[in-house]
């Protein structure tokens, strides 16, 4: 019974710790962050039953899709984005099957670090123009928030998150943007920009609202080359929880089946309107600590998220945080997506002096984060799903470096 008791507590803890960016997604996107409580409890234990609850894994939301989930909604309307996001988790089974199939060697031919970091920059800076005017309090082309509490509201949030992310130690390190949002919202309440009401009147417990999901090949095609880059993420998620556990997971239950796992998760959260899920670098930064690698402490994680779907108030909480204050994380969030990208590139060591190289990154920067779009009839491709399929062509037709000669010049 204790020992019961024990994993309980574990489990409840690595949600804490996983907890504001999993909220954080469905409240930048206008998805109902119930919802993404949900599809992250029954998405990871769907990932448990595909992988024979061997990986010590939670997964929440991706932050890979809060750019593409913006536009799409804004572009398509939410039941369209739906159906989108639950074909991009389809892209999971196709790099799964591709694994199965010829192996990882096959995987980094394609999808090379050249190809990958680029990709990964312009899901960061697509949307930094949204961030800012979150930050200034502006959505919807409206000043929502007056401008001078919207720049406090917006440097509170930033600075707890960077002091919190730098200086903070243990578990704390490991919740900046929790710590970021907590303080902002009580920051907010004292300035009173905080709507009571909706939390007043909403019931304590209620059925989380659902949108059913609109058939649209237009963001269904838009949202499936997104998943590229959450695919290569969990591969390097699953391989860094190796070292941590001294487990090799690519080997038992395999990357196939982890990979099988996440989609199913990416797939439902897509159906019942939930952001897509992934897997995260706190909660391995959190068995790092704690040294409790038995994956049972998900499964609790997992049924604690899918209790909290339930509370009415709890998620009324969540909807009243202000925008500033959710613009100030995004400040640094996106920036922080933005830097993985570039550091993909530093770390595989990538030569940029090489005008193969050049042309790829440059394509796909100048593209993406300057919103070209590719429009046939009414299909229309754009952003991160775009300059995906443009880095994959170009690294496939251009020819590789050849490198030069030492005895030809003698």
């Amino acid at each position: 019974m204790f020992a019961q008791l024990k994993q309980f507590i574990s489990g409840a803890q690595i949600l804490f710790v996983a907890f504001g960016a999993l909220v954080l997604v469905p409240l930048l996107t206008g998805l109902n962050p119930a919802m993404a409580l949900l599809g992250a409890g029954v998405g990871t234990l769907m990932f448990q039953f595909l992988t024979r609850r061997e990986v010590p894994i939670f997964l929440g939301s991706s932050f890979a899709f809060i750019g593409p989930i913006i536009f799409s909604m804004q572009t398509w309307g939410q039941g369209a984005t739906q159906f989108g996001l639950f074909f991009a988790g389809f892209m999971y089974f196709v790099v799964a099957g591709l694994i199965r199939w010829r192996g990882m060697g096959f995987i980094h031919k394609l999808l090379p670090p050249v190809v990958i970091g680029p990709v990964i920059m312009v899901i960061g800076l697509s949307v930094a123009v949204a961030a800012s005017g979150m930050a200034m309090g502006q959505g919807g082309g409206k000043q929502l928030v007056p401008y001078a509490t919207s720049l406090l509201l917006a440097a509170i949030s930033l600075a707890t998150t960077i002091v919190v992310s730098v200086f903070a130690g243990g578990m704390l390190r490991l919740v900046p943007i929790l710590s970021g949002v907590v303080v902002g919202y009580i920051a907010a309440c004292f300035l009173g920009v905080v709507n009571f009401e909706q939390i007043i009147n909403a019931p304590w417990f209620a059925m989380p609202h659902f949108v059913s999901p609109e058939v649209n090949w237009a963001a269904a095609l838009f949202m499936l080359p997104v998943a590229i880059a959450p695919c290569i993420e969990h591969i390097g998620g699953v391989m860094a929880l190796g070292k941590v556990t001294g487990t090799d997971y690519t080997q038992s239950p395999g990357l196939h089946r982890t990979l099988s796992g996440d989609g199913a998760g990416v797939c439902f959260a897509g159906l019942i309107g939930g952001p897509p899920i992934t897997t995260y670098a706190e909660v391995t930064g959190a068995l790092m600590i704690t040294r409790n690698f038995n994956p049972v402490i998900m499964t609790y994680a997992a049924v604690l998220a899918v209790i909290l779907a339930f509370f009415g108030k709890f998620n009324a909480v969540l909807t009243s945080i202000p925008l500033p204050v959710m613009g100030g994380i995004m400040v640094l969030l996106f920036g922080t997506i933005a830097s993985i990208g570039l550091k993909t590139l530093i770390d595989a060591k990538v030569n940029l002096m090489a005008p193969r190289n050049l042309v790829i990154v440059s394509v796909v920067l100048t593209c993406g984060i300057g919103g070209l779009m590719v429009q046939v009839g009414n299909f229309s491709l754009i952003g991160v799903g775009l300059v995906s399929i443009l880095a994959m062509v170009l690294n496939l037709v251009l020819p590789a470096e050849v490198p030069e000669d030492p005895q030809a010049e003698i």
